[in-house]
């Protein structure tokens, strides 16, 4: 007998005689006839019913949608001061983006045993204890691209200008490595400020890292806005070779000054080719933080796709300071002056990213300017003499030099560029070879002229020389000059055409002689920009228009003394005829 019945027999015998105690194996066979029949019926139903069942689950399975979405949450131990404190969020990743119950987004930075240290983009006060955080599984990245010329963005790329959203569908992340030494090849293109101090005596390469340092209030940031300002020329035109586009990273400033920066910018029609990223003073210390990566991300998308990009970080010191108030609440140990101890590599990832890259890598490049404000212009505390190690040469700025009148006020003697005249154009090395040298040696004389002991004739020339020449270094704001216009005017200098003039008369003589070139001479000015050089002919044509010039400067002097002397005769004349008593 099959075992299903037969536990069905057994079942129904002890029922049975639990209920009517011993009975006769006639009515027991009974019973068990009726039991069996009992189960072969229910067993035939069971049959129908699961092959109905197993229809109808296999139905709902096939159409069933089997995606399964999981999130890794924590809760909000603690919260305060921008910095919160997660348990939970076991599998997150250094410097992964976390949201918060309220919509507000973090930066995952200590990753503790216990809880995850995440930095609040935002105010914190929308987060409380107990909220949940989710991971996003990103790390922190912003969208990239030729979208974003000509729009003002935040750290996180989100555009703040009122102009809609940001069009572009490229991201990339903000802490990306430095190009390594095989795609790189050393600086060569010169890229030009429009500032003739700069140009030809610390010339800046294209993908050099040059600091602009000096106290506040010394024309930092001039110095780059004007080199923004000056790239117009250049993308006005069709050689993508030769455009250089611009990012601008204001980090720690009041968004007044941001928004006359932008609004100079767009004046000069420069914005068409410039992305402004802005973390300004009111912004909390992680965006601070971020926004020198964030624009450096944006540079290198134009430095990977074969063109030339421009980031200016102003400045790194405020970003030292967010750092080091990031990390100080975080529990890091402090070391000098408080920074922590990778505030080092906090710029030099940064600053390494600027590179020339080979031609098998596309040949683009990103040129960084970082500015870093000194106390009292002290260049021996930790943040300048880290940067200043870092950079390929330093622009230093001087507050005496400022208020003396001397703008821009760079202190030739203490700036350097260690890429040197592999940056240069020819001409420029042609005409500004002797100038430094000059400069130097009338520094070293001047010190000793105040002595007032007496000088022979060749140091009264260096002086003389000098003093010239410093004031022909002078430049108006906002006003960059072409490179051919730099050259000539620099010719004349070096060539000896402002020795015979008073100092006051230089800036007189340098407008006069700039017009008279542009007007008369222009072919002289494109031959000088088509070959990069001065030839002889060239030469003999810079030194006739400064003759020319010159010839024509003096005699108008002559004329206008003449005419004074001739005045001052008639007065004289005027007096005595007054003087005459009639009888």
């Amino acid at each position: 007998m099959p075992e299903p019945e037969q536990r069905w027999i057994r079942a129904a015998s002890a029922a049975y005689t639990t209920a009517h105690g011993n009975v006769s194996k006639n009515a027991l066979g009974s019973s068990f006839v009726a039991a069996r029949n009992l189960h072969a019926s229910n067993t035939r139903l069971q049959k129908t019913g699961t092959a109905e069942v197993s229809s109808i689950l296999e139905e709902r399975i096939l159409g069933a949608d089997t995606s399964v979405d999981l999130e890794e949450t924590g809760r909000v131990l603690s919260i305060g001061d921008g910095i919160a404190r997660v348990h939970g969020l076991r599998n997150v990743q250094a410097e992964e983006m976390v949201e918060f119950s309220s919509g507000l987004k973090g930066m995952s930075l200590n990753l503790e045993p216990d809880n995850v240290g995440v930095v609040v983009f935002g105010n914190d006060k929308l987060i409380k204890e107990g909220d949940i955080v989710k991971r996003t599984g990103a790390i922190v990245d912003v969208p990239v691209g030729e979208e974003l010329l000509g729009r003002v963005v935040d750290a996180l790329g989100n555009a703040i200008d009122g102009k809609g959203p940001i069009g572009s569908k490229t991201r990339r992340r903000v802490g990306l490595k430095a190009p390594g030494i095989i795609p790189r090849i050393s600086v060569r293109e010169p890229m030009q400020t429009g500032i003739k101090a700069v140009d030809s005596l610390v010339p800046i390469g294209r993908g050099q890292r040059e600091l602009i340092i000096g106290d506040r209030q010394t024309g930092k940031t001039s110095i780059a806005i004007d080199t923004i300002i000056n790239q117009k020329r250049f993308n006005d035109g069709t050689d993508e070779k030769k455009k250089l586009y611009c990012i601008y990273v204001a980090i720690g400033q009041k968004r007044s000054t941001v928004a006359q920066l932008v609004k100079r910018l767009t004046d000069a029609d420069a914005m068409k080719y410039t992305i402004v990223v802005s973390a300004t003073a009111s912004d909390a210390a992680p965006l601070q933080y971020l926004a020198p990566y964030s624009g450096c991300s944006m540079g290198e998308y134009f430095r990977d796709n074969g063109k030339h990009a421009l980031i200016i970080y102003d400045d790194l010191s405020k970003q030292a300071v967010a750092y080091r108030q990031m990390s100080l609440l975080l529990r890091r140990p402090p070391g000098r002056e408080a920074y922590p101890g990778d505030v080092f590599y906090l710029h030099s990832r940064l600053l390494e990213r600027a590179a020339k890259m080979n031609d098998a890598f596309g040949g683009g490049s990103l040129t960084a300017l970082p500015v870093i404000e000194t106390q009292a212009g002290d260049v021996s505390a930790y943040i300048p003499t880290n940067v200043i190690s870092i950079t390929d040469g330093q622009i230093f700025l001087e507050t005496e030099l400022f208020y003396k009148g001397i703008r821009p006020a760079i202190n030739v003697g203490l700036s350097v560029s260690r890429v040197g005249s592999a940056a240069q154009t020819r001409a420029m090395k042609q005409v500004a070879g002797t100038m430094k040298l000059e400069l130097a040696q009338y520094r070293e004389v001047a010190a000793f002229a105040q002595f007032g002991s007496d000088l022979d004739a060749a140091t009264q020339q260096l002086l003389s020389r000098g003093v010239r020449l410093t004031e022909l270094l002078k430049q108006g704001q906002y006003a960059p000059m072409a490179i051919e216009e730099q050259v000539a005017v620099i010719y004349a200098g070096v060539r000896g055409y402002l020795d015979k003039l008073e100092p006051s008369k230089i800036t007189k003589f340098e407008n006069a002689f700039l017009s008279h070139v542009i007007s008369q001479h222009q072919a002289l000015l494109g031959k000088i920009r088509a070959d990069g050089k001065i030839s002889e002919e060239t030469d003999a044509n810079l030194n006739s228009c400064g003759l020319t010039l010159n010839t024509s400067l003096v005699l108008s002097l002559f004329l206008l003394v003449i005419s004074i002397c001739n005045r001052i005769l008639i007065l004289q004349m005027y007096s005595d005829c007054l003087k005459i008593k009639v009888p």
